[in-house]
Protein backbone atom coordinates (compact mmCIF):
# COMPACT_ATOMS: atom_id res chain seq x y z
CA UNK A 1 0.00 0.00 0.00
CA UNK A 2 0.98 3.56 -1.13
CA UNK A 3 0.44 6.34 1.62
CA UNK A 4 0.14 9.92 1.91
CA UNK A 5 3.85 10.38 2.23
CA UNK A 6 3.77 9.60 -1.41
CA UNK A 7 5.28 11.41 -4.28
CA UNK A 8 5.44 11.67 -8.10
CA UNK A 9 5.28 13.23 -11.31
CA UNK A 10 3.91 12.99 -14.61
CA UNK A 11 7.71 13.62 -16.06
CA UNK A 12 7.79 10.19 -17.49
CA UNK A 13 4.55 11.19 -19.33
CA UNK A 14 5.59 14.13 -21.18
CA UNK A 15 5.08 17.62 -18.17
CA UNK A 16 6.17 17.83 -15.01
CA UNK A 17 2.96 17.69 -12.66
CA UNK A 18 3.57 17.05 -9.45
CA UNK A 19 1.27 15.04 -7.31
CA UNK A 20 1.24 13.67 -3.76
CA UNK A 21 -0.80 11.02 -2.29
CA UNK A 22 -1.18 13.38 1.03
CA UNK A 23 1.69 14.81 2.41
CA UNK A 24 4.58 16.95 0.76
CA UNK A 25 7.46 14.48 -0.24
CA UNK A 26 10.10 13.80 -2.63
CA UNK A 27 8.81 12.94 -6.01
CA UNK A 28 8.90 9.49 -7.17
CA UNK A 29 10.02 9.49 -11.26
CA UNK A 30 9.14 5.63 -11.30
CA UNK A 31 5.43 5.55 -9.31
CA UNK A 32 2.73 3.71 -11.43
CA UNK A 33 0.62 5.42 -13.38
CA UNK A 34 -2.61 4.74 -11.26
CA UNK A 35 -1.49 6.52 -7.89
CA UNK A 36 -0.10 9.06 -10.17
CA UNK A 37 -3.67 9.64 -11.05
CA UNK A 38 -5.25 8.74 -7.56
CA UNK A 39 -2.76 11.87 -6.89
CA UNK A 40 -4.26 13.69 -9.54
CA UNK A 41 -7.59 13.54 -8.54
CA UNK A 42 -6.63 13.28 -4.91
CA UNK A 43 -5.65 17.33 -5.25
CA UNK A 44 -8.51 18.27 -7.23
CA UNK A 45 -11.42 17.04 -4.71
CA UNK A 46 -9.46 18.47 -1.89
CA UNK A 47 -9.27 15.15 0.04
CA UNK A 48 -6.76 15.01 2.46
CA UNK A 49 -4.97 11.76 1.78
CA UNK A 50 -5.84 8.82 -0.20
CA UNK A 51 -3.75 5.50 0.19
CA UNK A 52 -3.21 3.19 -2.89
CA UNK A 53 -3.09 -0.73 -2.74
CA UNK A 54 -1.71 -1.66 -6.14
CA UNK A 55 -1.54 -5.45 -7.43
CA UNK A 56 -0.24 -7.07 -9.81
CA UNK A 57 -1.36 -8.03 -13.11
CA UNK A 58 -1.05 -11.76 -11.78
CA UNK A 59 -2.40 -11.41 -8.58
CA UNK A 60 -5.47 -14.60 -8.37
CA UNK A 61 -9.29 -13.68 -8.09
CA UNK A 62 -9.54 -14.94 -4.69
CA UNK A 63 -6.66 -12.65 -3.58
CA UNK A 64 -8.51 -9.17 -5.20
CA UNK A 65 -11.87 -9.85 -3.74
CA UNK A 66 -10.75 -10.38 -0.56
CA UNK A 67 -8.80 -7.38 -0.85
CA UNK A 68 -12.27 -5.61 -1.68
CA UNK A 69 -13.73 -6.94 1.21
CA UNK A 70 -11.17 -6.09 3.69
CA UNK A 71 -11.48 -2.56 2.10
CA UNK A 72 -15.23 -2.52 2.43
CA UNK A 73 -14.78 -2.98 6.45
CA UNK A 74 -14.56 0.84 6.64
CA UNK A 75 -16.68 3.59 5.05
CA UNK A 76 -14.51 4.49 2.08
CA UNK A 77 -15.26 5.29 -1.56
CA UNK A 78 -13.24 3.66 -4.33
CA UNK A 79 -11.27 4.97 -7.10
CA UNK A 80 -10.11 1.67 -9.22
CA UNK A 81 -8.58 2.13 -12.24
CA UNK A 82 -7.67 -0.37 -14.46
CA UNK A 83 -7.47 -0.67 -18.82
CA UNK A 84 -9.13 -2.31 -21.45
CA UNK A 85 -7.46 -3.99 -24.05
CA UNK A 86 -4.78 -2.13 -26.07
CA UNK A 87 -5.08 -4.80 -29.31
CA UNK A 88 -8.84 -3.59 -30.45
CA UNK A 89 -7.92 -2.14 -34.37
CA UNK A 90 -4.86 -0.94 -36.19
CA UNK A 91 -4.49 1.86 -34.04
CA UNK A 92 -3.91 -0.13 -31.23
CA UNK A 93 0.67 0.06 -29.57
CA UNK A 94 -0.26 -4.51 -30.48
CA UNK A 95 -1.50 -6.44 -32.92
CA UNK A 96 -5.13 -6.46 -33.30
CA UNK A 97 -6.41 -9.23 -31.79
CA UNK A 98 -10.15 -10.58 -32.87
CA UNK A 99 -10.68 -11.46 -29.09
CA UNK A 100 -10.12 -7.86 -27.85
CA UNK A 101 -14.05 -6.45 -28.57
CA UNK A 102 -15.47 -9.60 -26.43
CA UNK A 103 -13.43 -8.91 -23.52
CA UNK A 104 -13.87 -5.27 -23.68
CA UNK A 105 -17.42 -5.82 -24.27
CA UNK A 106 -17.39 -8.19 -21.05
CA UNK A 107 -15.70 -5.64 -19.17
CA UNK A 108 -18.01 -2.75 -20.10
CA UNK A 109 -21.39 -4.78 -19.05
CA UNK A 110 -20.05 -5.74 -15.94
CA UNK A 111 -19.28 -2.70 -15.00
CA UNK A 112 -22.80 -0.64 -16.66
CA UNK A 113 -24.44 -3.24 -14.35
CA UNK A 114 -22.46 -4.06 -11.35
CA UNK A 115 -22.14 -7.67 -12.45
CA UNK A 116 -19.57 -9.09 -9.91
CA UNK A 117 -19.94 -12.40 -11.88
CA UNK A 118 -18.84 -11.03 -14.80
CA UNK A 119 -15.91 -9.59 -12.97
CA UNK A 120 -15.08 -12.09 -11.12
CA UNK A 121 -14.54 -14.54 -14.10
CA UNK A 122 -12.26 -12.22 -16.03
CA UNK A 123 -9.98 -14.81 -17.57
CA UNK A 124 -6.32 -13.94 -15.97
CA UNK A 125 -4.81 -15.75 -19.09
CA UNK A 126 -7.28 -13.75 -21.81
CA UNK A 127 -6.40 -10.90 -19.85
CA UNK A 128 -2.88 -11.23 -20.11
CA UNK A 129 -2.42 -12.10 -23.50
CA UNK A 130 -4.70 -8.62 -24.70
CA UNK A 131 -3.18 -6.72 -22.30
CA UNK A 132 -5.78 -6.09 -19.35
CA UNK A 133 -3.36 -5.35 -16.83
CA UNK A 134 -5.93 -4.02 -14.85
CA UNK A 135 -7.98 -7.32 -14.38
CA UNK A 136 -6.81 -8.09 -10.25
CA UNK A 137 -7.84 -4.18 -9.76
CA UNK A 138 -11.58 -4.77 -11.05
CA UNK A 139 -11.75 -7.96 -9.06
CA UNK A 140 -11.01 -5.93 -6.21
CA UNK A 141 -14.98 -4.82 -6.94
CA UNK A 142 -17.13 -8.49 -6.04
CA UNK A 143 -15.20 -8.59 -2.63
CA UNK A 144 -16.68 -4.87 -1.67
CA UNK A 145 -20.17 -5.19 -3.15
CA UNK A 146 -20.53 -8.78 -1.16
CA UNK A 147 -18.87 -7.36 1.80
CA UNK A 148 -21.48 -4.51 1.87
CA UNK A 149 -24.72 -6.28 0.92
CA UNK A 150 -27.43 -4.19 -0.43
CA UNK A 151 -28.51 -3.10 -3.50
CA UNK A 152 -26.24 -1.36 -5.91
CA UNK A 153 -26.49 0.89 -9.27
CA UNK A 154 -23.69 0.89 -11.95
CA UNK A 155 -23.63 3.89 -14.66
CA UNK A 156 -21.01 3.76 -17.51
CA UNK A 157 -19.95 7.58 -17.85
CA UNK A 158 -17.70 6.75 -20.55
CA UNK A 159 -16.80 3.40 -22.55
CA UNK A 160 -14.33 4.25 -26.27
CA UNK A 161 -11.18 3.27 -27.66
CA UNK A 162 -9.32 5.95 -28.53
CA UNK A 163 -5.56 5.09 -29.94
CA UNK A 164 -6.50 1.34 -30.07
CA UNK A 165 -6.57 1.06 -26.22
CA UNK A 166 -10.01 0.62 -24.86
CA UNK A 167 -11.30 2.34 -21.56
CA UNK A 168 -14.12 2.52 -19.23
CA UNK A 169 -15.28 5.52 -16.58
CA UNK A 170 -18.52 4.02 -14.53
CA UNK A 171 -19.83 4.70 -11.17
CA UNK A 172 -21.46 2.13 -8.56
CA UNK A 173 -23.32 3.18 -6.05
CA UNK A 174 -24.76 1.58 -3.40
CA UNK A 175 -28.56 1.90 -2.39
CA UNK A 176 -29.95 3.19 0.77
Amino acid sequence: MLGPATAGTFEGFGVDVRVTLGETATPDPELPLPALITGLLREQAGARSAPVHLLAPDTPAAESRRLGESLAAESVGLLVLADGTNCSDERSPHPPDERASGLDEQIRTALAEVDTAQLQALDPLLCAELGVEGRAALQVLPGVVAATGGTWRGELLYSATPYGVTYHVATWTRQP
